[in-house]
């Protein structure tokens, strides 16, 4: 099945308890907090359906190229191109685009037997998903307070992260709650799970499930929807579309299937989402270059030796990326048995590279546009009063760009670097992938030690103590 973006939207009806503050949101595809970002999920799932490049066929019945098991460097291509193709879209600031866990979730399903007893219901999970389309998004890190479980075992209170309560033969019972569900209010599903190692002790936490937003027992608890506070697409043309939403997860419910009680990383899963991540920053790059490149040449600047030295290294840092993107294809892996995999080294290098690199890249490009920004009136309804219109279009254009359009590029540039929704960005960038050590710990996994080892080796071998007589006296 191919759903559309009209079939997405009504499935997205479906009784769903999502909270911002105290307020009940009865309907997020017209709730002004979510709309356009509901809108924008929507478009995408269009634009697929449209492609025939973006499909392919099994079994007599079409599904999307992100559920693609692939078996040769011609299907990681094709997976590739509709993730590239999502990002553009989006620019990039969809970080849990319907692409994302839908690519995990495959990534699983190429190596079913991992999870032993559970592999029979995580093939049958990725069935499902493939056949009804379906946007799902994850919950798989312990909310910080549940970090410290000694606090409420000494309070004799219950500890808050989401865990098995009740095991019976129909299931189980879990009760608890979990983070973040990035785009959990414009998904269908939910996947609950642990990307971070437990405990012995924490058998309890280590389930694996996919509950359905609108299910009984289910809350979202949305942060602040910065949407809602855009007072029109000219003001913030990114927060206007884009802002995906964080929620935290609230469970109260009776599941009748557990899919694993393992980590990802033994599966392509962990890597054929991360590739998708990788991509998907590389559109964001791709804004960011050339929205840099925009601004300097809005003032002239671009013609400054020092500016064009900046505007190099803008440029340089996104075929950086691009390479590193384009060599997971080109020497991707033979694993598991019968299936192609991203090169696993070079996705964690980008995934490193994007995580660090994002905070410094948007600073180069804050330093670029400098205090234009705020010369700007305080929004565009100054070319609804004919006296001010005069006034601003005679005064703020300058011998590149006209008025309005010289407000437009700095409204969008400071929705990228400096709005609510670009401190968001900020954030998410340095962590979406877990805290920096983490990120790093799967180069240090993945890091071939015994051959760089063996070239120290070698070279230490080629050599020895010298003899006396050949020693030279200072």
């Amino acid at each position: 099945m191919l759903k559309t973006g009209s079939e997405h939207l009504r499935s997205l009806k479906d009784g769903r308890v999502v909270y911002i503050g105290s307020e009940r949101v009865d309907d997020v595809t017209s709730h002004p907090a979510f709309r356009n970002g509901a809108r924008s999920i929507a478009a995408l799932y269009d634009m697929k359906a449209a492609d025939p490049g973006f499909s392919y066929q099994e079994n007599n019945e079409m599904f999307s190229t992100y559920f693609l098991k692939a078996k040769t460097r011609e299907d990681l291509q094709k997976r590739t191109a509709l993730h590239r193709a999502i990002a553009d879209m989006s620019h990039g600031l969809l970080g849990r685009s319907p692409d994302h866990v839908s690519s995990f979730v495959t990534g699983m399903a190429m190596n079913p037997s991992v999870f032993g007893k559970f592999s029979e219901n995580l093939s049958r999970y990725y069935e499902h998903m493939r056949r009804e389309d379906v946007y799902g998004v994850y919950a798989v890190i312990p909310p910080q307070a549940a970090r410290n479980p000694e606090f409420y075992q000494k309070q004799n209170i219950p500890t808050p992260t989401l865990r098995v309560v009740r095991e019976d033969d129909d299931g189980v019972v879990i009760s608890g709650m979990k983070m973040l569900a990035t785009g959990a209010v414009f998904a269908n599903e939910i996947w609950i799970g642990n990307l971070i190692p437990l405990a012995p002790n924490q058998l309890a936490e280590s389930i694996t499930c996919a509950v359905p937003v609108g299910a009984p027992g289910v809350a979202l608890w949305s942060r602040k929807p910065y949407e809602r506070y855009a007072p029109s697409e000219f003001e913030n043309p990114l927060t206007w579309r884009f802002d995906e939403t964080d929620s935290m997860v609230m469970c109260e419910m009776h599941m009748d299937a557990v899919l694993a009680r393992e980590i990802y990383i033994k599966t392509p899963g962990h890597c054929y989402g991360n590739h998708q991540s990788n991509v998907r920053f590389h559109a964001k790059m791709q804004l960011i270059v050339g929205l840099a490149s925009k601004i300097a040449q809005a003032s002239g600047a671009n013609e400054v030796p020092a500016v064009r030295e900046v505007l190099g290294r803008f440029a340089a840092l996104e075929a950086a990326l691009g390479g590193m993107i384009a060599g997971q294809i080109q020497d991707a892996e033979d694993w598991p048995a019968g299936f192609k995999t991203f090169n696993r080294r070079y996705m964690y290098a980008a995934l490193n590279w994007c995580t660090e690199s994002h905070s410094n890249i948007i600073d180069a490009l804050r330093e670029l546009c400098g205090g234009a920004i705020f010369q700007m009136p305080a929004d565009i309804s100054v070319m609804h009063d004919p006296k001010l219109r005069e006034q601003f279009e005679a005064y703020w254009q300058t011998p590149q760009l006209g008025a309005v359009e010289r407000m437009k590029l700095y409204k969008l540039a400071w929705d990228l670097i400096g709005s609510e929704f670009a401190g968001r960005h900020l954030q998410y960038e340095k962590f979406y992938a877990g805290a920096s050590f983490i990120v790093r710990n799967h180069s240090f996994r993945e890091a071939p030690w015994a051959q760089f080892h063996k070239v120290v080796d070698d070279l230490m071998a080629g050599y020895d103590v010298p003899e006396l007589q050949n020693q030279k006296v200072a």
